[in-house]
């Protein structure tokens, strides 16, 4: 069972309740065992979207980590939105990255929003999205999740850490939890997560969870193209015309080798 999961429960005369059954799920996001076993982590169930928490320094976020990320999500119909935090922390060079990071992914079809939640700006824009919505808030330890979530909700209780020596974040949260927002909305707080191995995923069907590669490959002379030496390879030209980046294409290879190293396990 998940955090989202319906169900369905059965109370007893001595006043507890068992749940009798867990009602089929719309959606959720998994990652797999950052052991590599055939464990899988589901982080949530029947979401309306995900933010994805990235920060651009203090940690860094890699685009290879928000890439994985991304990918997943495709995999399992979520909707995500990322959140660009810190935003008042960074110099000029940081500020002009991260504004070619909204470029891009916003040109692929992901609403971008920068913020500062230790200073509350952006954070109205935030709570507008969340309104009506299930929403999964996930990120690299550091990032700020739980500032941002205690920006929007001021009364809960919800520890806030600090950023390690080593420019790393330590975690805060341990668990997935629930919090009902303004709006008949909730926001699901996860755990922070260093890496995101994908679970289950074919290798074929990699290059499906890149939209722009995906839109491309249809011109590819070879249906069964991987886009890494075939002839006749639209993605790989699109790569050197730049009408897809090479962080995205580098971040597609990365899976790819995964799985031929076998880092991706079948489920159970």
């Amino acid at each position: 069972m998940a955090v989202g999961d319906y169900v369905n429960i059965i109370l007893n005369q001595e006043g507890t309740a068992f749940i009798s059954e867990i009602e089929d799920r719309k959606n959720y996001i998994i990652r797999r065992a950052s052991n590599l076993s055939k464990q899988s982590h589901i982080l949530a169930a029947n979401l309306d979207q995900c933010m994805l928490i990235v920060t651009v320094n203090y940690p860094e976020t890699s685009t290879t980590f928000i890439d994985r990320f991304l990918a997943s999500a495709e995999a399992y119909r979520v909707p995500v939105k990322i959140i660009f935090n810190k935003v008042d922390a960074y110099n000029e060079e940081e500020l002009h990255y991260l504004d070619s990071l909204i470029n891009l992914y916003t040109t692929i079809g992901y609403p971008c929003f920068k913020v500062s939640a230790r200073k509350g700006e952006g954070i109205d824009t935030i709570e507008k999205e969340l309104k009506g919505r299930i929403t999964l808030f996930s990120g690299h330890s550091g990032v700020g999740k739980s500032t941002l979530i205690k920006a929007i909700l001021p009364d809960i209780e919800i520890k806030t850490g600090e950023i390690s020596t080593y420019n790393k974040g330590m975690h805060t949260t341990t668990f997935s939890e629930m919090f009902p927002v303004p709006g008949n909305g909730y926001i699901i707080d996860t755990p922070g997560i260093k890496g995101f191995g994908t679970f289950d995923m074919e290798e074929e069907e990699i290059g499906h969870y890149f939209p722009e590669i995906f839109k491309v490959s249809a011109d590819c002379r070879y249906g069964n193209c991987t886009h890494r030496h075939e002839p006749g390879c639209a993605v790989r030209e699109a790569v050197e015309k730049h009408y897809i980046s090479e962080s995205r294409y580098a971040s597609y290879l990365n899976m790819l080798e995964d799985k031929e190293e076998g880092k991706y396990r079948a489920a159970y």
